[in-house]
């Protein structure tokens, strides 16, 4: 399977909001966003689903994606909110199968869920910029800690 991370858009200032959860993206994140998903568009990149956080930055970020064709299905995922646990996609993936994944979330989770994928071990290493992917490619099977291979690490600069 590919698996792409997707970190959401540039959203409003920590602190704006009451609840953090509520921070929607701004438009420069929206337009900025809007354009690096009809790049991946013009690329062919699709995904057969989106997971994404349940916050509203995440959410708006992949409607924006699927908005451009880039996936027809989007599904919450409550463990791509901030501090989830990778243990609990593993166990979802377990149990469901796709050539090509979107996971649209935070930073630094993303990040590290891709340290854990590949190495095995979160190292503080991989930093995914607002509106960045990184690729991975998984063993066919069961997916597990340490067994994926990255082949994508960008940020939006390099796109637009």
């Amino acid at each position: 399977m590919k698996l792409y991370l997707i970190r959401h858009g540039i959203a409003a200032e920590r602190g704006t909001y009451q609840n953090d959860d509520e921070r929607p993206l701004i438009p420069k994140g929206v337009t900025k966003t809007q354009a690096v998903a009809r790049r991946w568009q013009e690329i062919k990149i699709n995904f057969d689903l989106i997971l994404t956080s349940p916050l509203i930055r995440a959410r708006q970020t992949a409607e924006i994606w699927q908005t451009a064709g880039l996936s027809s299905h989007i599904q919450e995922f409550s463990p791509l909110a901030p501090g989830g646990e990778i243990q609990q996609w593993l166990e979802w993936c377990g149990k469901n199968r796709y050539s090509s994944l979107a996971l649209v979330g935070h930073q630094p989770d993303l990040g590290n869920w891709a340290e854990m994928l590949i190495w095995g071990s979160c190292q503080d290493k991989l930093i995914l910029k607002k509106a960045g992917m990184i690729g991975l490619k998984t063993p066919e099977g069961q997916i597990s800690l340490g067994c994926c291979e990255m082949f994508l690490l960008t940020g939006p600069k390099w796109l637009i």
